[in-house]
């Protein structure tokens, strides 16, 4: 492969996963964070960037990808796992809230008090996922439209409205807030939960890899090589805006108090350029939300048309995009409700399932030892998304509010690592695993 193709598959990735929460999250996480900034992003950073690629790297080690992962703990776990996953990361929840995020900045600002916002919210979502449809209809030509022209459009917005934050805001960094004020790196560790871009490389996955197969690659090292390379050009990316974005987060807050990262950006943006900033942002929005849904639909697109033999790609991109635009229609605070709660259940158990992926081969009895681990991560991560649902839980709150790391939300970890321990002692007493459960090539 050459140098430039994967250039072309890291911006398309980059595209793919930077939608409305990787804009609207980094520049609170810095108003909020203040003096506590750089522990914060890089905990940001870390589930936000690093994991993603991780995920992307693990598919690519094993045959069969995603599903050959969850299929380590029981092929019935993996179907509704994945299929959870793609449902969440597509039609019922990301794509909705990356439409509505659309409009929220795209066109919101632009209309009156007068004018009825569920009437313009209506005409704004047929015509965006008319143009989502369109696209995804044609997936081979989607790697030229989102690498060659909407990133590099994308990308420039971007730099244009940070470079004139980096040289007219130069106010202080303020006092974190009572959340950073303390643990600000795990603060900002779970914040990066937000962007689901975990979920979505389970997803997205498959996309890359037909995309390199595409350049006449087959042995898997190589995919393997190949994945990491286009990854590393996705996470400096990542890795700049972030920081970017977060930091004039920062300088903002001496300016007033906001409520999230979309008031910061509006503020930032019209002061900074005036009109013509409201318009930038605007249209930072439009094409980070088109690019993301896009990238979605068809991930969902080809799982599904796979997984249902009857159910062609174009049958599935239709259905996806008539969910996505009904739920659109319900409001970007009603997505949001349901949205944390449902991470903070899915992130735990992504993490450890692709954690244990890198040393599956040096367990005898690797199925043991996922579900043991998956089967602790589980029942905690299961009560936080409870809580999180604010469903009183008495005594067993007590109990995982006890736990180390429970005031930084991470209660569950102490629970995996015993939940893998246990499995690492019942696999010692089983036959070793058959060849395919240790399918995954040395890096």
């Amino acid at each position: 492969m050459k140098k430039t193709d994967i250039l072309f598959i890291g911006l398309m990735l980059f595209s793919m996963f930077f939608g409305a929460g990787n804009l609207i999250f980094p520049p609170f996480l810095g108003a909020s964070s203040g003096t506590s900034f750089w522990p914060a992003i890089a905990g940001f950073i870390l589930t936000g960037v690093g994991l993603p690629i991780l995920v992307l790297l693990a598919i690519s080690l094993v045959k069969g990808g995603a599903e050959t992962i969850g299929s380590r703990v029981h092929p019935t776990f993996s179907k509704i796992f994945m299929i959870v996953i793609y449902l969440s990361i597509g039609p019922f929840l990301a794509i909705p809230r990356n439409a509505n995020v659309a409009y929220e900045m795209g066109f919101k600002p632009y209309l009156g008090d007068t004018i009825s916002q569920s009437l313009f919210l209506f005409l704004f979502t047929i015509l965006f996922f008319l143009i989502v449809y369109a696209i995804s209809m044609n997936p081979e030509k989607m790697e030229t439209i989102m690498s060659r022209w909407s990133t590099p459009t994308l990308l420039v917005s971007i730099v244009i409205l940070c470079i004139v934050g980096f040289v007219k805001l130069d106010a202080p960094f303020q006092s974190p807030t009572e959340a950073y004020a303390t643990g600000a790196f795990s603060k900002g560790f779970i914040e990066g939960y937000n962007t689901m871009d975990a979920l979505a490389a389970l997803a997205f996955g498959i996309v890359i890899l037909t995309s390199i197969q595409k350049r006449g690659v087959s042995d898997r090292k190589q995919l393997t090589k190949y994945t990491i390379k286009a990854g590393m050009v996705t996470a400096l990316f990542l890795s700049i805006v972030y920081t970017s974005l977060g930091f004039m987060g920062a300088r903002m807050a001496a300016n007033g108090t906001f409520e999230n990262g979309t008031d910061i950006l509006t503020a930032a943006s019209t002061l900074l350029l005036g009109p013509a900033g409201k318009t930038l942002l605007g249209l930072i929005f439009l094409l980070a939300c088109i690019a993301s849904v896009v990238g979605l639909t068809t991930a969902c697109g080809h799982y599904f048309s796979n997984l249902i033999p009857k159910a062609s790609y174009k049958m599935i991109v239709l259905l996806i995009t008539l969910i996505g635009f009904t739920l659109s229609n319900l409001g970007l605070n009603q997505i949001l409700k349901v949205s944390v709660p449902f991470l903070v259940m899915a992130y735990p158990l992504t993490i450890v399932l692709v954690a244990l992926t890198f040393f599956s081969r040096h367990f005898k009895a690797p199925k043991k030892v996922y579900r043991s681990a998956m089967l602790f991560t589980g029942i905690f991560a299961l009560i936080d998304g409870l809580s999180a649902f604010k469903v009183p839980l008495g005594p067993v709150q007590t109990f995982t509010d006890a736990l180390p790391l429970s005031a930084h939300g991470m209660e569950w970890i102490l629970p995996a690592l015993v939940g893998t321990a246990i499995g690492i002692i019942l696999s010692q007493t089983g036959k070793p695993a058959p060849a395919e459960d240790m399918d995954i090539e040395t890096i």
